[in-house]
């Protein structure tokens, strides 16, 4: 592809505008292409390359059918050959009959244009079986003969296009995914297929009202339709019958209790009709039932690989291979093969393969998918990198500090799996709600069948049918779980990790806000502005002493006093106070004036022995750029906002002056915090409590709503509700905003559900309502409730 862009791209002068190919603003120097018989400006020589290659393969009608710019196209598109080996392909790899088959996670798939344009040009390819890309997943499933060609090759076309590929979950998970959607898809299709049919046969015999028809004919049809209608019953049907049995093992009555039973009175009323030469028979309605049903149970499907596409996310962010650097010479090696204290090359705009720390003298990182932070990070030497930050358009070097499950991303991966695999408590009281409704709707229908029996007993049966039908409560189970997934998946993409199964609930209730100030209204890297010494100790030794006993402390306050070469032994943390350990043969202490040297508490931080004053830090932490907008949108909520910390009191009452927040407490050690929690709900406020997750898991146990900057302790403890893992305090009233939302959005899918199953009742037992009219209106009400929870999609993005 670059040899296309040699011959056929000319370097000229730039317009003004952006590049035709990926979107992006013109540079000085631009290179134009000829598409469509028009020249065009592209930023770059990957982009030109791509451009070419595109029109030469007469696929230009790609920029016709696209609906985003493409990707942008680095001219050093990467190195692949790694992708050939034995260890890098076990586990996702499945053989073929022909070769060899895997699926990958791609990278800037967009839309229906971008999957139409790999489909073709990987399709091209010598030895490429099959290629099957889906846009809205964002996977590729590529089958290839490794004798005809080899993996790296097809992944170099893939990334010249401007599509990065990553790994996908395991081949076995891929497997049971594909089988479980396959199966699903082949359940409807069948459904579809035969339901349409029978409706086709039931026609003919609805249309025969003046009973002109031969009894001969009449029964012809009715057969056919059981012939139709069988394989729906027994396959399509089949998840609602094994649903059906684990209910009852259960001692329970659920959803699938009333869809087998319709569905199976409806099959066998109209099998002994059939055969006895009855008046009606209703095989139509057995299948459009199972119909809708798959219909509502693909739409709930959806709505939950939606919300579990953050787990992929995650684990597509760590790359499978990694450049280890061992002197002059650099390997590509999987990442299992990583060990702490390796040092490895992260190419320009490709991921970390492990936590780690920058050995560059400075260099910025894209931590989107970990903190949902737009803008890149900028690190200096010896700031920490987490793995699946990426490298923004620099290589920079990394020493590994931690790998695998030690890693953020990590921790991250298992607390949204964590939070994915609990049923939230509202969810489990919608479905003792829908059990009580079933009850009561199976009640209703043996009634009306009652009813009906003494009236007009030809009619009977349907009636009560419809009835059934009808009382189906698929949109009341819909109403909570696609409300709370859909919520749960919005913040996870905003950076605010959701790990309380009520936490959303709770946290549309709250009326009180209480926060943390050090790490939390404030950035938690404070900078030592003075020292002062005593008893003939120089400032420098006074630093190190501290940084000593501050080594492996995850107090904001350890980084201020840098790094040392000595090692405090028989170091204890004293909440609130300070810390104490001994170096050499001293005893020493760091904290408070009244803890570390019997003094005054100023609010500085004192190194002494506990009698005896040997040094004096004056040390400063500067407010978050968004503590102001968070505090001012928290108050637009009718939330009362005020501050606890364990600083001293000017400190905390210049931040609280800056902020407007005339309630606040300094000093607090975590029994007070606790105890001003508990004096707000004695007075029957419901209270959030915001801290950094360091020393504070009692009293964010005690809050309502526990919340945590996301960070390292706060992530390995998982003591908080609701995490934030970005920077940026504007996030905490947009979650509130968006709990409040769900909770409104949930009262309505409710009512609704609840309006509708009453109403559908109603018509259907006064003997309005066809079965299959019925079974039609399940599934609008089904879908209605699914929509409705996506509106909570729109208009969450974070302010900046």
């Amino acid at each position: 592809m670059n040899a296309i862009a040699a011959r056929a791209v000319a370097s000229t002068p730039a317009v003004r505008g952006q590049c035709f190919h990926c979107g992006e603003s013109l540079s000085t120097q631009a290179w134009q292409v000829e598409i469509d018989g028009r020249r065009e400006s592209v930023c770059c020589a990957g982009c030109a390359a791509a451009a070419n290659w595109i029109r030469e393969a007469g696929l230009a009608d790609y920029y016709r059918l696209r609906q985003h710019d493409s990707n942008r196209v680095d001219a050093d598109l990467g190195d692949f050959r790694s992708w050939d080996r034995d260890d890098v392909q076990r586990g996702h790899v499945l053989a073929t009959p022909t070769g060899c088959e895997i699926t990958l996670a791609v990278e800037g798939l967009r839309c229906a244009a971008c999957a139409w344009l790999i489909d073709r040009a990987l399709s091209r390819e010598d030895g490429v079986d099959h290629v099957s890309v889906n846009a809205i997943t964002g996977r590729l499933r590529l089958a290839w003969q490794p004798q005809r060609t080899r993996l790296s090759h097809l992944l170099a076309t893939l990334a010249g296009l401007g599509y990065r590929p990553h790994l996908a979950g395991g081949e076995a998970l891929e497997r049971a995914r594909r089988s479980e959607r396959n199966t699903l898809l082949l359940r409807l299709g069948l459904a579809l297929l035969a339901a349409t049919q029978a409706m086709m046969f039931s026609e003919a015999l609805y249309l025969d009202s003046a009973h002109e028809m031969s009894l001969a004919t009449r029964d012809l049809f009715r057969w056919l339709t059981f012939l139709v209608c069988t394989p729906v019953v027994v396959y399509s049907g089949a998840p609602f019958f094994t649903g059906m049995l684990r209910e009852w093992r259960q001692r329970r009555v659920g959803m699938d209790t009333l869809a087998a039973s319709s569905i199976g009175l409806a099959y066998l009323a109209s099998l002994e009709e059939t055969v006895r030469g009855g008046a009606q028979v209703w095989f139509d309605a057995a299948a459009m039932f199972v119909l809708f049903l798959l219909t509502a149970r693909l739409l709930e499907r959806f709505a939950r690989q939606r919300a579990g596409a953050q787990v992929d996310l995650l684990a597509r962010a760590q790359p499978a291979l990694a450049w280890r650097v061992d002197g002059a010479r650099c390997e590509q090696v999987p990442i299992g093969e990583l060990r702490t204290s390796d040092v490895v090359r992260v190419p320009a705009d490709a991921s970390v393969p492990a936590d780690g720390e920058l050995l560059d003298a400075s260099a910025a990182f894209n931590e989107a998918l970990l903190t949902g932070e737009a803008t890149p990070c900028r690190k200096q030497r010896g700031d920490r990198v987490h793995a699946g930050s990426i490298a923004d358009r620099q290589p920079v070097q990394v020493r590994v500090t931690a790998i695998g499950a030690a890693t953020r991303l990590s921790q991250i991966q298992r607390l949204v799996e964590r939070a994915q695999a609990q049923r939230p408590a509202l969810a489990r009281r919608a479905d003792r709600l829908a059990g009580v409704f079933v009850l009561a709707m199976i009640v209703a229908a043996l009634a009306t069948f009652a009813y009906w029996s003494q009236h007009d007993v030809g009619r009977a049966f349907a009636i009560g049918l419809s009835v059934l039908v009808a009382a189906c409560p698929c949109a009341l189970s819909l109403a909570v779980p696609a409300a709370l997934s859909t919520a749960s998946d919005v913040l996870a993409r905003e950076g605010v990790l959701v790990i309380g199964d009520e936490a959303i609930e709770r946290l549309a209730g709250i009326d009180t806000v209480l926060l943390d100030k050090t790490g939390t209204l404030t950035r938690g890297a404070p900078t030592l502005l003075r020292t002062e010494t005593f008893a003939e100790l120089d400032a420098g030794q006074a630093r190190q002493w501290a940084a000593a006993l501050q080594r492996d402390n995850r107090h904001p306050l350890a980084s201020a006093f840098g790094d040392s070469d000595l090692v405090a032994a028989e170091q204890k943390l004293h909440p609130g106070l300070g810390i104490e350990g001994v170096l050499g043969q001293r005893r020493l202490r760091l904290g408070r004036a009244d803890f570390a040297a019997a003094g005054s508490d100023d609010g500085a931080v004192w190194l002494g022995d506990g009698a005896v004053a040997l040094a004096r830090f004056e040390v400063r932490d500067a407010l978050r750029d968004d503590a102001r907008a968070c505090v001012d949108r928290l108050r637009a909520l009718g939330l009362k906002v005020a501050v606890i910390s364990g600083d001293a009191e000017p400190a905390v009452r210049e931040i609280c002056a800056a902020l407007a927040i005339d309630d606040y407490r300094s000093r607090q050690g975590p029994e007070d915090k606790l105890a001003r929690i508990r004096e707000w709900q004695a007075r029957g406020h419901r209270v959030l409590m915001l801290g950094d997750g360091i020393n504070d898991a009692p009293v964010l146990a005690g809050a309502d709503v526990s919340m945590a900057m996301g960070q390292g302790s706060a992530l390995a403890q998982g003591a908080a509700d609701v995490l934030l893992l970005g920077e940026r305090l504007t996030r905490l009233p947009l979650a509130i905003a968006l709990a409040r939302r769900t909770q409104a959005l949930i009262r309505q899918n409710i009512a609704w559900a609840l309006l509708y199953n009453i109403v559908a009742v109603a018509i259907a037992a006064a003997g309005w309502v066809h079965p299959g009219l019925a079974a039609l209106g399940m599934a609008g009400s089904s879908l209605l409730v699914t929509l409705n929870a996506l509106r909570l999609r729109r208009g969450t993005a974070t302010p900046a």
